[in-house]
């Protein structure tokens, strides 16, 4: 069983007060996601983030198949961090921690997945042919997004 991690971190010009109320509102997420990818969010998104919450979304993610995407907010340290684990969707295990802080100058948000591919063998045989570049693909879309919203760090 090979789990992968993911790592990310971005510097925006922005307070830590409107990263954080972006970032930690899950209907922003379809605004970062590649329009390619069909994001449409089904429910969970009429309250501010909160442990215990439960997301679910569609997603087509490859080849035009539509998959469901449901999501459980399991942390939450206002203006800090938030986690979010997948309970149903295209990965056997998803856990994605978000964590945001002040630097000069703005703020440096962290993203660390932790996550196995599915269908065993398989699943790790395509893994550096289909599931990492695309996760690649699609946090490089979220970083010029974000500086596209926010503008650059200098």
């Amino acid at each position: 069983m090979k789990i992968y991690t993911k790592k990310s971190k971005q510097n925006l010009p922005i307070t830590l007060d409107e990263a954080w109320e972006f970032l930690s509102n899950p209907k922003n997420l379809k605004t970062i996601t590649p329009d390619y990818m069909g994001f449409v969010i089904e429910s969970g998104t009429d309250r501010p983030m909160f442990p215990g919450q439960i997301i679910q979304y569609i997603i087509t993610p490859i080849f035009g198949i539509k998959t469901k995407w449901v999501t459980e907010i399991t942390h939450v340290q206002d203006k800090k961090y938030f986690v979010d684990e997948q309970r149903f969707g295209p990965y056997a295990l998803w856990h994605h921690k978000h964590f945001i802080k002040i630097i000069p100058g703005g703020v440096e948000m962290e993203d660390i997945i932790d996550y196995k591919v599915p269908m065993g063998i398989l699943g790790q045989l395509a893994h550096p042919f289909l599931v990492k570049p695309k996760l690649d693909e699609i946090f490089d879309y979220r970083r010029k997004k974000l500086i596209e919203l926010f503008g650059e760090f200098k």
